[in-house]
Parts: C-alpha cells; sequence; structure tokens
C-alpha cells in the first residue's frame, strides 16, 4: 500500500512479477546465458545506482527476498505471477507455473498465480491448460509469442491453433489474456513479438480481456491505434516505467499518449520483478507530472485519481477483486504492520 502525504492509501496490484531461476545450474544452453545477461542489462541500464543488485542475486533470487521487494519495502498490497517457460533454454523452464506457484501456497492472500500455453503444443497442450487451469483455478494466462520451440522462432495469436487455445480458455473462465508485446530480448526475434495479432484476436474474442505487456514498445503507435477501438484491450506498462528515472522525458511520451488513446481505465502498473523492484518505481511514479507542452498537445494529465487507476483499481476490476475486502484481509493477517507512518509523497 502507498500512503501520500495527505494520508491517502492507494491499493496496488503489481501487474507483472515473475520467480524466475536463470542460474548456470539451470541454462540448458547458449541462449539461457543470452536471455538472462539481456534482462541483466536491462536491469543495470535503467535502475537508479542504488537500485543494482549483483549478477549472482538477479539469476536466482529466493521467496523471502522477492516477498520483502514486493511487500515490505515495496508497496504492493498484490503481485500478479507471470510465468516464462522457455524449456528451449532452461533445463527446468526460466519461470513455470509451477515454480511460481510455490509463491502464491507460502502467500495465497498477495499473489495472483496465472497459467501459459503454447498452441503449438498441440493436443497435448490442450490437455495441460485443462489440468493447469483446474489445479490452480486460474484466472488469467502470460503468452510469449516470440518463445522458441524446436526449429520455430514463434507464432502469432491469430493462426488457426492458437484460436482452438484462446476458445479452450475462454471456456476454462479464464478471461485475462496477458500477453508480451514489447522489447525483444536476446535470442528471441523481435518481429515475433509484433503487436499487429492483437487487433485479430481482441475483434474475435470480446469476452476475453487482452492485456498488451510493456504496450507494444517499440511499436507503441501501432498499439496505440489498435487499443483505441478494441475496448478489451489493456496496457501494461511494465518496462516503460523505468524509464521514468533514465529517460523521464521518453516516458512522458509513452504515458501522454497512453492516456490520450486510452484513457487511464485501461493501463496497468507492472514492475517486472526481479528485472526492477516497487519501491522506486512507484516513489517516482507518484511524484511524476507529464510536462505541460504535452499536456497541452495531448490533454493528458497524471492525477492522482488517474495513479490510483493505474496502480491497483484497473487490475482489480479484471481479476475481481474487492479492494476493500481484501485491505481488510492483508491488515488482519499482519501485512500492514511495518507501515507505522504515511509514506513522503
Amino acid at each position: 500500500m502507498y500512503r501520500t502525504a495527505a494520508g491517502d492509501e492507494i491499493f496496488v496490484i503489481d501487474g507483472h512479477t515473475h520467480f524466475w531461476d536463470g542460474s548456470p545450474a539451470n541454462q540448458k544452453n547458449i541462449h539461457g546465458k543470452q536471455f538472462i545477461d539481456c534482462f541483466y542489462a536491462y536491469h543495470a541500464n535503467l535502475s537508479p545506482p542504488s537500485e543494482k543488485w549483483e549478477k549472482e542475486k538477479f539469476e536466482k533470487y529466493d521467496a523471502k527476498t522477492m516477498f520483502d521487494d514486493l511487500f515490505v519495502s515495496g508497496y504492493d498490497d498484490m503481485a500478479i505471477l507471470q510465468p516464462t517457460y522457455l524449456t528451449d533454454f532452461y533445463k527446468n523452464g526460466f519461470n513455470t507455473t509451477e515454480r511460481n506457484a510455490a509463491m502464491k501456497k507460502s502467500h495465497p492472500d498477495r499473489f495472483i498465480l496465472n497459467g501459459a500455453f503454447d498452441p503449438r503444443d498441440g493436443s497435448k497442450g490442450l490437455e495441460d491448460l485443462h489440468a493447469l487451469a483446474e489445479k490452480y483455478k486460474l484466472q488469467g494466462v502470460k503468452l510469449y509469442t516470440a518463445e522458441w520451440r524446436g526449429e520455430s522462432k514463434g507464432y502469432k495469436l491469430s493462426d488457426k491453433d492458437s484460436y482452438k487455445y484462446i476458445e479452450a480458455a475462454q471456456k476454462l473462465g479464464i478471461k485475462n489474456i496477458h500477453v508480451h508485446k514489447g522489447p525483444t530480448i536476446i535470442p528471441l526475434n523481435r518481429d515475433a513479438f509484433d503487436v499487429a495479432d492483437i487487433d485479430d484476436v481482441a475483434t474475435s474474442f470480446q469476452d476475453l480481456n487482452f492485456i498488451v505487456e510493456h504496450c507494444g514498445l517499440p511499436r507503441l503507435d501501432d498499439f496505440c491505434w489498435i487499443a483505441t477501438q478494441e475496448t478489451n484491450v489493456y496496457a501494461g506498462i511494465a518496462v516503460a516505467l523505468p524509464f521514468i528515472h533514465s529517460r523521464p522525458g521518453y516516458f512522458a511520451h509513452v504515458m501522454s499518449e497512453l492516456l490520450f488513446w486510452l484513457g487511464p481505465d485501461k493501463i496497468l502498473y507492472g514492475s517486472d520483478y526481479g528485472i526492477w523492484t516497487p519501491k522506486w518505481l512507484i516513489d517516482k511514479f507518484m511524484a511524476f507530472e507529464i510536462p505541460e507542452d504535452l499536456t497541452k498537445e495531448t490533454g493528458s494529465v497524471l492525477t492522482l485519481e488517474n495513479k490510483t487507476k493505474i496502480l491497483g483499481l484497473n487490475a482489480a476490476r479484471l481479476y475481481g477483486i474487492d479492494v476493500e475486502a481484501q485491505k481488510k484481509k492483508i491488515r488482519a493477517g499482519g501485512g500492514y504492520a511495518h507501515l507505522s507512518q504515511p509514506v513522503p509523497a
């Protein structure tokens, strides 16, 4: 929870977190090393110096570190665990639903667990999706369209096999489809993350929510022109948000465009933990204002109301979270015991 100097309490749902193992012991080949090294480069280049981790810690952090970073030193009330399997690169997978489930089991009131699927896995993959949904009562999945599978280096959501999986997910009660449509990570192909296929599936599956993680970067314009007409397409600002430190002008441009085209009800905060940690991101976000020239051009303003929606209320709506009931549950479990004083804005 974030408390302003005026005493406002802002409920925070971190829409994009991971509990990964990118350690050398888990790397299957050179691509596993390339992938975690690329993640670390994002971390090192976009984080304040005081927030930079040692490489060994970054490759494989423990459960306590993650919990403390999100909920004790950080302002998250809840966090969504988003899997990234990458089984062609990592012996036990990079960040699987099963690994994330251990965090959910230890802290059931703080985490939302999402699953995943890959339409190239055929009928066996459909069976696995059913089992995963039934075991974990999934409300959402995270898709990685540039993931490698043997000789295949990606797929499109508009593919025939993708439709079969999305239809199956819908029948299983999975309503939130998170899709990585953002910067590439070595060795994956940039074009396999192209946002264009969102347009097709969003139109075809009106009852589902498509959360475009990383808001399509570097294809921001393409994303905005899709999301403004598709009422069920949302922007996740993980990866965009850390530019608030190193490139505040660029971040202001991204946010002003998102607010202009989508409005404040369709933007979701995410830290992308463990690439970045919530505390410094939210501190800077709460202090941030869109420059006057951009506001004059786009009409975009980051009011307290808009920030409150982006940080938690929008995700709460998509996942059916009763915010006041959840706050009471967390407080009863001692989750707010460390919040003795308001946090300066």
